[in-house]
């Protein structure tokens, strides 16, 4: 069977950094951290009080009725705004081109589900009674509706699922989606994935374990992956859609196309259920594969936006990984973190960083990784540290780590 090629023909996003592609690349490629003090819930009694929340959201109500929106949580809505942007972006929002209805399918990456909603319902449970429940409970918080209503409401009857393997979720989306164009049974996915569990049961489960940062009084400063400095990530919300599309078809119609997904791999740690390997052996694996599956040599990728937390421990672990893999190419290439400026969008990260590689593709702008100011000796890779870089590469690769040791490496390709 003859494999196809992928093209990404449309791109939506929902996070700290704006409310649509533009926003987000301008403030990302700026450099302007987007963390501050949460303002959605009360964090009295909270240890941490920080977050990259998405602020002045409101889902437009010819997406949704204002009467039905309640009855979904935050992470669904970031998905269907970001759905309709990505859809608006390729040309395919109201018109196939052309394609049969049932070759276009959904598949999205949620990697915890409707947190807020659960507290919501579970106080009203306990104060009010079982009769106090809402009916639309189990519909508003469920992962896979993301995708279930994103099928609903834009009429995609192909393939529709969510992956859930926590901060790795979206890349495992999106090159789940990617084999479907590949082998043929599918000729347009929407893919990526969206994450809001800005809410105290999260929060203070992370925090408990000593995972976020706790620099509260200067929040525009807490995300500081490779830095000496860093203490812990910083929780963020949002969604990042990609539209996959047939190459040649996207072509033969006139889409645009930013890149090209030219390749992809998973691999397990087989480690421990939260830290990475301490030398990188998975991440190295799994970035192994996806050179092979794209079938390029290490010296011909660029830029590599980073899992890069902030985390003590997957920080060294990650730069240890790309030195593996890399080899002396590993000093040559730019490497950054965007949770620097937007926070750790758990689920949603690998969409909303999947697509800031494509347009660091497509424009040829490198995003920095924002409060850099001391590197980690043990850190010592070209971070893109503070300022964008303007720079021209072939191929970019973006990875994404979970809990429970899973790890997902995507490569896309510049298209001239």
């Amino acid at each position: 069977m003859t494999r196809q090629r992928v093209a990404v023909t449309g791109l939506g996003i929902v996070s700290p950094a704006g409310l649509d592609l533009n926003q987000n690349w301008e403030t990302i490629t700026s450099g302007k951290s987007c963390i501050s003090h949460i303002e959605a819930i009360d964090t009295e009694n909270l240890a941490v009080k920080i977050a990259g929340e998405v602020k002045n959201f409101s889902l437009s109500e010819d997406l949704l009725a204002a009467k039905e929106q309640p009855r979904y949580d935050r992470f669904i809505h970031f998905a269907i705004k970001a759905v309709d942007e990505a859809l608006t972006n390729a040309g395919l929002k109201g018109d196939w081109q052309g394609y049969k209805e049932d070759m276009v399918g959904c598949i999205l990456g949620v990697g915890m589900g409707g947190f807020p909603l659960i507290e919501t319902n579970h106080k009203s449970f306990l104060e009010r009674g079982p009769r106090r429940v809402s009916p639309f409970f189990i519909p508003a918080i469920i992962p896979n509706m993301a995708s279930g209503l994103a099928s609903i409401i834009f009429g995609i009857k192909g393939v529709n699922y969510t992956v859930s393997s926590a901060c790795a979720s979206s890349s495992h989306s999106i090159a789940a989606a990617a084999q479907e164009i590949i082998s043929g049974t599918h000729d347009v996915v929407v893919t990526g994935g969206c994450e809001s569990v800005v809410a105290n049961l999260t929060i203070a489960g992370f925090s408990n374990m000593k995972a976020l940062s706790k620099r509260n009084d200067e929040p525009e400063k807490a995300s500081r992956p490779f830095d000496i400095d860093r203490n812990g990530f910083v929780m963020g919300e949002g969604a990042g859609v990609l539209v996959l599309e047939n190459y040649d078809k996207a072509v033969a119609r006139g889409a645009k196309i930013y890149a090209e997904v030219s390749g992809f791999a998973s691999s397990s740690d087989a480690y421990h259920i939260t830290a990475p390997h301490p030398e990188g052996e998975g991440a190295s694996l799994c970035m192994t594969k996806a050179l092979a599956h794209a079938g390029i040599t290490p010296d011909q990728v660029g830029y590599i936006n980073a899992h890069g937390t902030s985390t003590p421990l997957g920080d060294i672990g990650e730069t240890k990984a790309i030195k593996k893999t890399f080899g002396d190419h590993a000093y040559n290439l730019n490497v950054s973190s965007t949770k620097s400026m937007i926070g750790h969008l758990l689920g949603a990260a690998g969409g909303v960083e999947s697509l800031y590689c494509i347009m660091a593709l497509h424009t040829g702008i490198i995003p920095p990784t924002a409060n850099l100011d001391n590197v980690d000796p043990e850190c010592d890779l070209n971070y893109t540290a503070l300022k964008p870089q303007n720079k021209q590469v072939q191929y970019a690769l973006n990875n994404s780590f979970g809990f429970g040791g899973t790890n997902s490496s995507l490569i896309f390709k510049r298209v001239d």
